[in-house]
């Protein structure tokens, strides 16, 4: 739900803010420390969270980089070489959005750090609720909409992007408004996952970025007015792992009740589990081996833990990812996004060669 959030209170340091310089070039080819130039189009953006994974990526299908993380000079000098941008990850406190001092402060130096790291923009992810008509509404997009103002003023190919949830309905009490903050960014990343934050209805074990439900949300923010080429499809190379409270015909896994943002169920009772540890799941414990749910277009087994426990993983794989790949192009979105691309085994063991292969290779626009 908000990992990502926490996960990057290490962008932004607010330090004194005099002028508007790149750092020392860091590569061997200063050529390289220049910002990618070519136009925005068709996205592969990678979320990335480990060091060195990157080294084993495929990067014939990698357009952007976001890092979630501390800074990388040396990923950054091969990603340019690449033509690869690589871009901060950013987040700014909500409940401080009414202080025009704080907001300008902010926006100056994460400028000056994206000039001295040689980075090519920013990606936004704010997922901290705000209320439907509340003035913060108006005064997020504002702040966004500055921030790519101050980008472009330094930065003339710059690229910012904002991230929002699986559906523009208020989810997690995050009523902000999509349709502005469109018109204000490169695009959107429409956050497919953890679609579960919020379980209404039966409180079991359910699909992390269904199909079914991801489809109509798109639609939704389509509805809006929002243009399909200003939409990036975001999907998870993770899945939930669920203990049981009963496990009925190894179908039905009904699960802990823990609230989330006034709703009295959510995933926040299972734990996310990397695709790297699904695959050995499947292959050492699943009592039933994975199952296709036409529905959701994702996959589930059960396993069973150290002490009799009963679990029910929920997951995507590259068929079912491909299903979600397909959706995106299709229906004109301007690509897709993962969180995220260090999840999967980059061992050098040879299944694990061939699952993360089969994940990459089954990227498509």
């Amino acid at each position: 739900m908000e990992e990502k959030s926490l996960a990057i209170c290490f962008v932004v340091v607010l330090v004194n803010f005099s002028a508007f310089v790149r750092g020392k070039c860091p590569c061997e080819d200063k050529a390289l420390c220049e910002p990618i130039a070519r136009p925005q189009g068709k996205e592969f953006l990678m979320f990335s969270t480990k060091p060195n994974d990157w080294k084993k990526y495929d990067w014939t299908k990698v357009t952007t980089i976001a890092l979630f993380r501390p800074w990388d000079d040396e990923l950054m000098c091969e990603a340019h070489k690449r033509g690869v941008r690589v871009v901060l990850a950013a987040n700014f406190p909500t409940e401080k959005l009414g202080n025009k001092e704080l907001r300008t402060k902010w926006i100056k130096n994460l400028t000056k750090e994206t000039l001295a790291r040689h980075a090519d923009g920013v990606n936004i992810d704010i997922e901290s609720p705000i209320p439907k008509r509340s003035r913060d509404v108006t005064l997020l997009t504002k702040l966004v909409n500055e921030t790519r103002t101050a980008f472009r003023q330094v930065m003339k190919h710059s690229q910012v992007s904002f991230d929002v949830a699986w559906s523009p309905d208020c989810i997690d009490g995050r009523c902000y408004d999509a349709e502005a903050l469109s018109k204000v960014v490169d695009f959107l990343v429409i956050m497919a996952y953890d679609e579960q934050s919020q379980i209404k209805g039966d409180c079991i074990a359910k699909a992390n970025s269904p199909l079914n439900q991801t489809t109509h949300a798109v639609g939704e923010y389509l509805a809006l007015g929002i243009k399909p080429e200003k939409l990036v499809l975001g999907l998870p190379w993770y899945g939930y792992d669920y203990p049981c409270i009963e496990l009925t015909d190894d179908r039905i896994c009904s699960i802990k009740h823990v609230p989330f943002r006034g709703v009295n169920c959510s995933d926040a009772a299972g734990r996310q589990i990397e695709y790297a540890e699904i695959e050995d799941l499947v292959v050492s414990r699943a009592t039933v081996g994975p199952q296709w749910d036409e529905d959701t277009a994702s996959y589930f087994f059960n396993y069973e833990d150290s002490v009799g426990g009963k679990h029910q993983v929920w997951y995507d794989n590259p068929y079912s990812l491909k299903a979600k790949y397909k959706f995106a192009a299709e229906n004109g979105l301007n690509g897709v996004a993962i969180w995220n691309a260090d999840l999967l085994d980059y061992s050098d063991i040879p299944r694990a060669r061939e699952e993360t292969k089969n994940m990459w290779d089954a990227l498509q626009h």
